[in-house]
């Protein structure tokens, strides 16, 4: 089939033309019985001869006889290869597919010119524009013919050129005095006055694509193309006029400056275009409001035009008769959604770390006619609700009770819009809880839209459940006086709602218990709230994606009920086992291995092996630990979650390790808490030893490889909660960790030393457990600590007071003991990290603090002391202030160290600093 590649004009075989012709033929036909894929692995068969592309090209610009459907497909066949093989194929082949194009821009066949354009731009993309010399002639020639066909033709293909790499054309060519740039613009601006609207369009079209990029050519033209917008704003095409708007928006967000002489008119313009009759103009011309506040012009420029501005937005927002958004609010509560109707929706893994005239006029409006405009001034305050929230303070309080009633208007979209309007102003409906009239407005409210919540309308739920989350976060703790009759309304939603909606039923129960905590935890309550959300759980397949919002409720329930969640520990656990295939509490062994066969061959496991299950399992099982504390032990002893944890820490996935580390420090922080003092006791850590010291090395090891940098970047969650976990285990496995101490160490320090671009979580929790390694093993750990005691004190003043940075400073005290050389260096920063704290709560912490300072002092002799003093700022040096009594039980010295060697050895440091 492949022809002689050394002549000069390639031709192809008559047998192989007519075969490729018929396979083309046969896969764009509808009536043809051929199967398609067999047709497809055919032509792909074709595609390994060297000359395929030459076969296509010909029959895409030479074929007679052949119909203009099967040449386009021949040259959209082209332009995929192109895309892959342009730079594999021979370079005389290459030459070829460029020539046959040429000639097709002046095509007759409109089809046939569009398709050379995107060829073309293919291969400008992938070969670039430097090795097509004729290409650009090609373009400045038909640009500049009388031919319409080969003007379209030309603007066509620069157009999409302009569009994929507009980049290209403002780069130089060798051969060429200038830029091609230079070139085509004057020939774009002239066709900006063509009185063919096809010209119009694309030289426009073209334009716009640099303005973000705003090549030196466009710049010094800026005059030219502003006249030419003018000149086209008018424009009888549309699609003309949307590109003017889309000029402008784009010029204000880039270069306002070039605007500024002439805002007046474009601003008259815009009020003009957004009521052009084409929904397409009007649209793109709202985007200049927002431009121009975000571009921070003069308001005042803006303000004299706000009284024809805002009668225009307000009429844009209200529903046309034939929106479709009307007949979907006017759908049941108890029709059952379809599946097309449920967003998808992603569990996130566990982290831790660290002028109104105008609306009166339309509120007002009453009768069934003017309800369209009512429903556009409530959205047009709840959307002013925070931009403009000082102006409309003082009217507040009437805005609000206005609304109130509005949450039982007739119109369905009326009473969802009316809820999240509501919602907008939540901070100022608490505040006003303190007087009696704030207090009835708030459970006003609270009232009208726990009525919505149990709406007959779907769309009235939605806004109803998503205002009242937001609600309760603002009122936290002063739901609690109606907490019985939140959660009797909430749960009647349960057995009322259908699958979309109840997954907001959750959030906002979970948010519920999140807002306020332990007031949750009376029999009354739980007896509401527990056995529907049990009832519902046990209705669900373990396949199920709605268990993901239900696992994420009971996570916020446990950790606000703590130990009060415990009579329904055992059963939620027990349902939630049967989460992905028994995935906890089976053997764990025989689980592994069911994962370990999902993974090699989901099919043969007979089910799929769904990640986004394994995490939120996970998750669950973290709240739960954080929950109950050491009464999750009871839970824990039943299964062994070692090996669980093992291989959840092995897992490709980032989020299932990321979970999976989660849980390993949840267990360590909250299952030993309140064993603490009885292991010191007996130097036996239970739990740790009966759960996780058969495979702790291997669960350490595995969280030690995780720091290490190039996973760090990769994976940073991973690094953060493996990092954190480790410094958990530490203070509760002790001297156990000591054959880990020294490979984490290496890990964390150039996370310390390179912090910038860094999670700040992650610099936090890296300074936290080396501090707390540095605590259980001082022996092991203050030998090195010269290396990094500069960047770990910075990070750990950085860091809020809590008992995680009092462990990180036990570990700094135990360090300087072992060895107060190794800190001499870096002394200034360390006393920057002492004066971070507000207050050290623990006593005997802040008198270790006292000792070690006092150490230093008697330290530094003749004068050096004072010194490192004077190097610190007056507000540090009075924080210090607080750490210089020390009781005589701690006045100990640093024993063994040379008072001499030591001060010069600071005093040497101190110099080159």
């Amino acid at each position: 089939m492949a022809a002689t590649a050394t002549t000069p004009s390639w031709q192809p075989q008559e047998q192989g033309f007519k075969e490729i012709c018929a396979l083309l033929e046969q896969q764009i036909s509808h009536s043809s019985s051929a199967d398609k894929s067999q047709i497809w692995n055919q032509i792909q068969q074709y595609s390994n001869l060297p000359d395929f592309n030459n076969y296509l090209v010909f029959i895409f610009t030479r074929a007679q006889g052949i119909s203009v459907e099967v040449r386009q497909a021949a040259g959209l066949y082209l332009k995929n290869n192109m895309k892959n093989v342009y730079n594999l194929m021979q370079p005389e082949y290459q030459q070829y597919v460029k020539s046959e194009l040429l000639p097709c821009l002046g095509a007759a066949d409109k089809h046939i010119r569009s398709t050379t354009g995107t060829i073309i731009s293919v291969v400008v993309q992938t070969g670039g524009i430097s090795r097509w010399p004729e290409l650009l002639q090609a373009l400045v020639t038909c640009l500049d013919s009388t031919d319409l066909n080969h003007m379209e033709g030309a603007m066509d293909a620069l157009s999409k050129i302009c569009e994929d790499v507009p980049q290209i054309l403002d780069s130089d060519v060798p051969g060429l005095a200038e830029r091609p740039i230079n070139i085509f613009l004057p020939r774009l601006f002239r066709f900006f006055q063509s009185p063919h609207a096809t010209l119009r369009k694309l030289s426009l079209g073209s334009v716009n694509q640099y303005i973000m990029l705003m090549p030196s050519a466009l710049y010094l033209s800026m005059d030219q193309y502003l006249q030419g917008l003018f000149i086209l704003a008018n424009d009888p095409t549309a699609e003309v006029r949307k590109l003017v708007c889309a000029a402008f928006v784009q010029l204000i967000e880039v270069r306002p400056s070039v605007l500024e002489p002439h805002l007046r008119n474009v601003i008259e313009y815009m009020l003009q275009v957004n009521k052009d009759p084409d929904e397409e103009v009007a649209l793109e011309s709202c985007e200049f409001w927002s431009a121009y506040c975000d571009a921070q012009m003069p308001p005042e420029n803006l303000r004299e035009f706000l009284p024809r501005l805002i009668p225009i937005l307000l009429s844009n927002m209200a529903y046309a008769d034939d929106d479709e958004s009307l007949i979907e609010a006017e759908e049941e509560g108890s029709q059952p959604d379809r599946d097309q109707d449920l967003k998808p929706r992603f569990h996130v893994s566990r982290f831790h770390g660290s002028d109104e005239v105008e609306d009166d006029a339309k509120l007002s409006t009453v009768g069934d006619d003017g309800w369209k405009e009512r429903e556009a001034a409530v959205l047009a305050l709840g959307a002013i609700g925070e931009g403009c929230i000082n102006g409309l303070y003082p009217h507040l309080p009437e805005i609000v009770a206005f609304l109130i009633p509005l949450l039982d208007d007739k119109f369905p979209l009326i009473r969802s819009i009316s809820c999240w309007t509501v919602s907008r102003f939540s901070k100022f409906i608490i505040q006003g809880i303190g007087h009696a009239k704030g207090y009835e407005q708030f459970d006003n409210v609270l009232m009208g839209l726990l009525r919505r919540i149990l709406d007959d309308n779907k769309r009235v739920q939605e806004a109803a459940c998503s205002a009242f989350a937001t609600l309760e976060e603002e009122a936290a703790e002063e739901l609690s006086p109606r907490l019985e009759i939140i959660l009797k309304h909430l749960m009647v939603a349960f057995g009322k709602y259908q699958r979309r909606n109840l997954r907001i039923v959750y959030d906002a129960v979970g948010t519920l218990a999140e807002a306020v905590g332990g007031e949750l935890n009376q029999p009354v309550y739980l007896d509401i709230l527990m056995p529907p959300l049990i009832e519902k759980w046990q209705q669900l397949s373990n396949s199920d994606k709605d268990l993901f919002p239900l696992l994420e409720c009971f996570t916020s329930i446990a950790h606000a009920l703590g130990t009060g969640f415990t009579p329904f520990a055992e059963p939620v656990f027990r349902s939630f086992l049967g989460v992905a295939c028994d995935f906890i509490c089976h053997p764990v062994t025989a689980r592994v291995k069911c994962v370990v066969l999902f993974q090699a061959n989901p099919a043969a496991a007979g089910a799929q092996y769904d990640k986004e299950f394994i995490v939120c399992s996970l998750d669950l099982l973290s709240g739960l630990a954080e929950g109950l504390g050491s009464g999750v032990e009871s839970l824990v002893s039943q299964c062994s979650l070692r090996d669980l944890l093992l291989h959840c820490c092995t897992d490709d996935a980032p989020d299932v390790r990321q979970s999976a580390f989660a849980l390993l420090g949840d267990l360590a922080r909250e299952t030993f808490h309140n064993l603490i003092l009885l292991n010191a006791c007996l130097n036996v850590n239970w739990v740790c030893v009966v759960h996780l010291h058969p495979r702790l090395s291997e669960i350490l090891e595995l969280a030690a490889k995780q720091l290490e940098i190039s996973k760090v970047h990769a994976a940073i969650s991973v690094a953060n909660n493996a990092c954190w976990a480790i410094g958990e285990l530490a203070v509760k496995v002790r001297q156990e960790i000591s054959p880990f101490v020294l490979s984490v160490i290496s890990c964390l320090v150039p996370i310390l030393q390179h912090a910038e671009g860094l999670n700040k979580s992650l610099i936090e929790n890296s300074a936290i457990t080396l501090g707390r390694l540095a605590w259980v093993c001082p022996d092991l750990v203050s030998p090195h600590m010269e290396h990094f005691m500069q960047p770990w004190c910075t990070a750990l003043s950085m860091i809020r007071d809590d008992v995680e940075k009092e462990d990180a400073f036990r570990g700094l005290c135990a360090m300087v003991k072992a060895n107060p050389s190794g800190a001499l260096s870096s002394l200034v920063y360390m006393c920057k990290a002492i004066a971070s704290w507000h207050e050290i709560r623990s006593e005997d912490l802040h008198n270790e603090v006292c000792q070690v300072l006092h150490g230093y002092k008697q330290m530094l002799r003749n004068g050096a002391w004072d010194q490192c003093m004077s190097a610190l700022e007056p507000p540090i040096k009075e924080k210090l202030s607080k750490y210089q009594a020390v009781p005589q039980a701690f006045k100990v010295s640093f024993d063994g160290v040379s008072y001499q060697k030591c001060t010069v050895k600071w005093l040497s440091a101190f110099g080159n600093a």
